[in-house]
C-alpha cells in the first residue's frame, strides 16, 4: 500500500488543521477576510493611523496658515484696494472698490511688465543651462573620491556657501569684480583699464547666475550624492567585468540611476521658472537699474509696497502664480512621457 493511502487518525488532521492545512479549501474565507479588512471604516482606520496623523498635523497647519490661508488674499487683485480703510485688512477688502478685471488689462499693458517678463525668463534659462547640470558633474566628481576623508571635506566646502546670507555673497563678489576690487586693481598694476563687472547691465544675468552657482550648487550636491548611495556596487563591478571603462560605468550605471532624481527637480525648476531670486536681484537693482534688474517677484515688490499700489501688484502675483501652476503640470506630463514619476504618479 502507497503511503498516500494510509488512512490518518483524527488527531493527525486535527494538527493538519491548526497547521493551515485548510489554505486550499479555505480561499473564499482568506478572500472574504482581505475584503473585510479593505472596507475599514474611517473611525478604524483613524484609530489605525492616529499617530501618524498627529505627527503631520503641526505640519499640515503650517502649510494651511501660511500657504493656502493667504490664497483668499488674491481677492485684491480684482479691488482697488485700500488699506487704511480700516485696521484689519479684512475689513479693508470688503470696503474696498471692485474695479473687476481692470488691474489685468493695465499689466499686459505696461511695458515695464513684460520687460520684467523677459528678465525672468532669460534668467531662467541661463540658469537652467549653466546652474543645474554643475551639481550633477560635481557630485559625480566627488563620489569618485576614494577616500572618504577626502570627499567629506570637499562636500563641507562646496556646501558651506549655502549658508551665507546674500548680503555676503554679493559683498564678496564686490570685492573682488568691482570697481575698486581685486580683479581691478591687478588690472590696473599690469597697464590695463578697470572693471566693474558689479555695475554693468549687460553682464548682469550672467553675473546673478553666477552668484547662484557660488551659493547653492552645494545643496544640490547632497541631493545627487544620496541618489548615487542608492547604487549598488555590483552594478559596477558588473560593468568593469564586461569591459566597460570609466565613462561607459558612468553613462550606462550612474545617470541612469540619477534619472529619477534628475527629472523630479527639473520639474521643481520649471515650476520655479519664474522666481529667479527676489533678495539676490533686489540689493543690486540700484547698480544696473531695472531695465537689466527687473524681475516679476521685483516688480511686484516695488509696486505693491513702494508704489501703495497693492490691487495692481496682487493682479501681477496671480499671473505669475497660474503660470507658474501651468508650468509645474506641463513639466510632470514631460515626465510621465519620459517614463519618470515626477512630483506626482499618473
Amino acid at each position: 500500500m502507497s503511503h498516500s493511502t494510509v488512512p490518518r487518525s483524527r488527531a493527525e488532521a486535527d494538527d493538519d488543521d491548526k497547521q493551515g492545512t485548510p489554505v486550499a479549501s479555505g480561499g473564499a474565507t482568506g478572500t472574504g477576510s482581505g475584503a473585510r479588512t479593505g472596507k475599514l471604516g474611517l473611525r478604524l482606520r483613524f484609530r489605525r493611523d492616529r499617530a501618524l496623523i498627529l505627527m503631520t498635523l503641526p505640519a499640515v497647519l503650517l502649510l494651511l496658515v501660511f500657504n493656502y490661508l493667504p490664497i483668499l488674499g488674491n481677492i485684491v487683485a480684482f479691488q482697488d484696494y485700500d488699506p487704511y480703510v480700516s485696521d484689519n485688512g479684512i475689513v479693508s477688502m470688503l470696503h474696498s472698490a471692485w474695479v473687476g478685471v481692470e488691474n489685468f488689462q493695465q499689466i499686459f499693458a505696461d511695458s515695464a511688465f513684460w520687460n520684467a517678463v523677459q528678465n525672468t525668463l532669460v534668467l531662467f534659462f541661463l540658469q537652467l543651462v549653466l546652474f543645474f547640470p554643475i551639481p550633477i558633474g560635481l557630485a559625480l566628481l566627488i563620489n569618485s573620491v576614494v577616500r572618504p576623508r577626502v570627499r567629506a571635506i570637499a562636500q563641507a566646502v562646496l556646501y558651506l556657501p549655502h549658508f551665507f546670507s546674500w548680503v555676503l555673497v554679493i559683498s564678496v563678489f564686490q570685492q573682488i569684480f568691482g570697481g575698486a576690487g581685486v580683479l581691478s586693481q591687478v588690472l590696473r598694476q599690469h597697464g590695463y583699464d578697470g572693471l566693474d563687472i558689479m555695475t554693468d547691465p549687460s553682464t548682469f544675468k550672467f553675473l546673478v547666475t553666477a552668484e547662484g552657482i557660488w551659493k547653492d550648487a552645494g545643496w544640490g550636491i547632497i541631493v545627487f550624492l544620496a541618489a548615487l548611495a542608492s547604487v549598488s556596487p555590483d552594478l559596477y563591478e558588473a560593468a568593469a567585468m564586461d569591459g566597460a571603462g570609466r565613462w561607459r560605468r558612468i553613462w550606462h550605471v550612474t545617470l541612469p540611476a540619477l534619472r529619477p532624481v534628475i527629472a523630479l527637480l527639473l520639474v521643481l525648476r520649471v515650476g520655479d521658472a519664474l522666481t529667479v531670486g527676489f533678495e539676490q536681484i533686489l540689493l543690486q537693482r540700484d547698480a544696473v537699474g531695472p531695465g537689466a534688474s527687473e524681475v516679476l517677484d521685483t516688480f511686484v515688490w516695488w509696486n505693491g509696497v513702494r508704489n501703495q499700489d497693492f490691487g495692481y501688484a496682487a493682479a501681477a502675483g496671480l499671473i505669475k502664480g497660474v503660470v507658474s501652476l501651468g508650468l509645474v503640470l506641463a513639466a510632470n506630463k514631460v515626465a510621465h512621457l519620459m517614463g519618470e514619476q515626477g512630483v506626482y504618479k499618473k
